[in-house]
């Protein structure tokens, strides 16, 4: 069975940032080609409205069979609260919250994120699991496009 990822919306929009554009083209190579499922929700479709047209049209391109949606439900609202609780991250990361809850609670591989300062953060995700483990879900996996391609 081939991986799920969870992406993030700065994964879709990292295509178009020179930084960070060589390894956001490689994951969505990956996913093109089969040898990877993209993982993405209602709140990453709600973000990309509000990203520029190119970031939106290159959603849209891809290849639907590739894809799987997942939606936004009271577990997903609980858990995303107790990371604020719990003070891994402030109340104005409720959005990236709802991202890691949602990517914990559908069990995929790996989330994939270019955000270091509230998702891809080395003090910050033993507190996201902590609070998972204590919750009664798994652990999650979260990693930079960039760390995931050099495993």
């Amino acid at each position: 069975m081939r991986p799920r990822y969870y992406l993030d919306t700065s994964v879709f929009g990292g295509v178009f940032d020179c930084e960070f554009e060589n390894e956001s083209l490689a994951i969505f190579e990956k996913i093109n080609a089969g040898q990877i499922t993209c993982v993405y929700s209602g709140l990453a479709e709600s973000e990309l409205k509000r990203a520029p047209e190119r970031v939106r049209g290159f959603f849209q391109s891809l290849d639907e069979e590739n894809l799987e949606k997942v939606d936004v439900d009271s577990a997903v609202l609980q858990l995303a609260r107790k990371y604020i609780e719990s003070n891994v991250v402030g109340e104005t990361s409720f959005d990236d919250c709802v991202h890691i809850a949602l990517a914990t609670i559908n069990k995929v591989d790996m989330l994939i994120s270019w955000n270091f300062k509230h998702i891809v953060n080395k003090t910050r995700i033993p507190g996201y699991n902590s609070v998972n483990l204590l919750s009664g879900y798994q652990s999650i996996d979260i990693r930079s496009p960039r760390a995931i391609l050099h495993l």
